[in-house]
């Protein structure tokens, strides 16, 4: 096993389309992992290899590949950029030491970029800044700079500097070294002078450097002050303190496409980058004493992991994949402290892609895999029986859609179970039952999200899925009284049917349920008959008398009646109390109610006024407003109706910048117009 030193596990982050995978796979391809330099487009990547990425050109899911470089080891976790998949992102950059975070040369700062440094300044983590795709139209490596000090969490020190942009990118300059280095149509890195007309500004940015590294050590800056200059080796060591602190990040500048400065970057991650022992102890919890305790990220210390994905794969299996935080894996059984229990293992894996390398062990910093597994899901803990620990599970994003869903051709229990085993796999997911329109409901992060599972689903089972928009619960209710007779009497020969019954009905406060009261006296219904009109009208509740809707907040009180001694039955009685029912309920202003829901909007300060207009305009309800770091977050009331496909439109009018959460409150009345035309639908229907 390689010396713990020597491991580097590093998650590559950004938005969408700043050539993340390109990247990876210029990296591979240098390293000599891969013998040839795969593309995106084509579907040639190492790193997208799903038919779903391929056919959209993006990544779906983070894949893992791990290269060797003047003897370091090094896992790399290429995670997606877009939206609808931000948890994978999300998850790998809680489990991960550090981060190399890529910024397109010429798109910059985007709108939803704030969201990936998010999670690298939760954990404050060690962080490269690759600024990519140099030669592409209006690369602008100044200006993407400024960008990311005016915008983002991150303080970049440039480290490189691009000799040229667009086509005529050619190079980069080392500012600590005062090397250049030029490409080759190959990615071939040759050592050069720095070009003339850049000598003095590269000593501009060597000065700045300088002062930043000095920054981040009292003993650094007070040698910059008295001798006004730092050796090489005082940068590296300082620029190595600074990054593991999270206080600075180095920038870096590539083109991946033709695998120019993807070599140089490799240097960086073995020199900058902390080695998994240079990193804070795992802190956990005693599942028995529920004390904290802490897992040192050396080989010899107790072995621990945790669980942060799950792959489903029809022929394999469960894929389970984890980040060794301590101690050595080998053999073929460990303890699952999350759900206590021992689980049995046939192979070890470090993932190359599509593939999976078999191995005798891993230690800390590994990121590997086994297969099968019975009990174990995505977030549980991984270690030793004695002493054991359990870490906090990871937390998904929440879904903000949701569709009913259905087989296209009736395939119902096969849809199902694929469903199920994919639920294992992307814990954004949700399934649920909407007990009262009786649809079954699938959530998710985004409509792109879930497309995308239908695909797969397809793909792996051979079953295809479809969405609808899920009718709305909507409900019935009373807002005045009524007394009525409910009389049921058929003579047919034989022995007849009678009941008679006088039932009063009023509304109860909203949330009220259903209440029935007897208030027969004098025996006017014998005792045995009067639990069916109770179920009569509880029957006739289920769909009301304007739209079918189901009625609530009613109280029913029995009141009077007569009966036959022959012909009464508990029968009778049940129809006499549905058809009483139904007779005040029309009496009795029946009104149509609609679910609100509770919603919280997290939006920059800029976007409060259109968020504000915006819930105006779907009948909502402003309750409050809250102050966060970054954000304003907007605490609102909404109807069910109106926020359906919300996250579509807050992402547009937010450029991708807003995130929300929903949950259900309250019934409400429907406004008269709106009723009109919902009870017209349902008729129609």
């Amino acid at each position: 096993m390689t010396d713990v030193k020597l491991v580097r596990n590093v998650a590559i982050i950004g938005h969408g389309n700043c050539g993340k995978t390109t990247l990876a796979e210029a990296m591979l391809f240098s390293a000599g992992k891969i013998n040839r330099l795969g593309k995106v487009d084509d579907g040639s990547s190492a790193m997208d290899f799903e038919p779903e990425e391929i056919k959209r050109d993006i990544s779906i899911n983070a894949s893992f590949n791990h290269y060797t470089w003047n003897k370091h080891e090094v896992f790399l976790a290429d995670t997606p950029g877009d939206g609808n998949f931000i948890n994978e992102a999300k998850f790998v950059s809680q489990v991960v030491d550090s981060a190399l975070f890529c910024i397109g040369a010429a798109t910059s700062v985007k709108n939803q970029t704030t969201k990936f440094t998010d999670f690298i300044e939760e954990r404050k983590l060690p962080t490269i800044i690759c600024i990519t795709r140099m030669d592409r139209e209006r690369a602008n490596f100044a200006g993407v700079v400024e960008g990311i000090k005016a915008n983002l969490p991150l303080k970049p020190a440039i480290t490189y500097v691009p000799i040229g942009a667009e086509d005529s990118f050619k190079g980069v300059v080392n500012v600590i070294t005062r090397k250049a280095y030029m490409f080759d149509d190959n990615g071939k890195t040759k050592e050069v002078e720095i070009p003339e007309n850049m000598v003095d500004e590269i000593a501009v940015y060597r000065e700045s450097l300088m002062e930043q590294v000095a920054e981040t050590d009292d003993d650094l800056i007070e040698k910059f002050l008295e001798e006004g200059e730092l050796t090489n080796e005082d940068l590296v060591e300082g620029l190595k303190a600074g990054v593991r602190s999270g206080e600075i990040s180095p920038v870096s500048v590539t083109a991946a496409f033709k695998n120019q400065g993807a070599d140089l970057l490799l240097d960086i991650i073995n020199d900058l980058l902390p080695s998994p022992d240079e990193c804070a102890s795992q802190v956990g919890t005693d599942p028995k004493s529920k004390d904290i305790t802490e897992r040192e990220p050396k080989p010899d210390a107790p072995f621990s992991a945790q669980v942060f994905k799950t792959m489903a794969d029809p022929f394999a299996g469960r894929l389970t994949l984890f980040k060794v935080y301590s101690g050595t894996l080998s053999g073929d059984n460990f303890y699952n402290s999350t759900k206590d229990v021992s689980e049995r293992f046939g192979q070890i894996f470090i993932m190359e892609g599509k593939n999976q390398k078999p191995v005798d062990s891993v230690g800390p910093g590994m990121i590997a895999a086994v297969a099968k597994l019975k009990e174990t899901v995505t977030g549980d803990t991984l270690c030793a029986e004695v002493p054991p620990v359990v870490y906090e599970p990871l937390v998904p994003i929440a879904p903000v859609i949701s569709y009913a869903v259905t087989a296209k051709k009736g395939d119902e229990e096969k849809l199902f179970a694929s469903i199920t085993k994919m639920l294992e796999e992307d814990l954004t997911m949700k399934l649920t039952r909407e007990p009262q329109t009786k649809e079954i409901l699938i959530s998710g992060v985004g409509q792109v999200h879930l497309e995308v599972i239908g695909e797969r689903i397809k793909r792996k089972f051979g079953v295809e899925m479809e969405l609808h928009t899920p009718k709305i619960p909507y409900m019935e209710t009373l807002k005045g009284k009524a007394r009525v007779q409910g009389k049921h009497k058929k003579q047919s020969g034989g022995r007849g049917q009678f009941a008679d019954t006088w039932v009063e009905i009023e509304s109860l406060p909203r949330g009220g349920g259903y209440e029935f009261v007897n208030k027969i006296v004098g025996g006017a219904i014998p005792k045995t008959y009067i639990p069916a009109v109770d179920r009569g009208i509880q029957e006739a509740m289920e769909k009301g008398v304007l739209a079918g809707y189901p009625m609530v907040d009613v109280q029913a009180r029995l009141v009077d009646g007569s009966f036959h001694a022959v012909d009464s039955s508990e029968l009778a009685f049940k129809i006499a109390g549905s058809l009483a029912f139904k007779k005040a309920a029309a009496e009795a202003k029946p009104a149509l109610l609609e679910p609100i829901m509770d919603i919280s909007i997290r939006v920059p300060e800029d976007c409060v006024g259109d968020v504000m207009g915006d819930l105006n305009s779907r009948r909502g309800r402003v309750m409050g407003m809250d102050s966060e770091a970054k954000n304003e977050v907007i605490n609102a009331q909404v109807p069910m109706a109106e926020v359906q496909k919300y996250a579509a439109d807050l992402t547009s009018f937010t450029g991708g910048r807003g995130s929300f959460t929903v949950s259900f409150s309250h019934y409400e009345e429907v406004p008269a117009q709106l009723a009109e035309k919902i009870i017209e639908a349902a008729k129609t229907e």
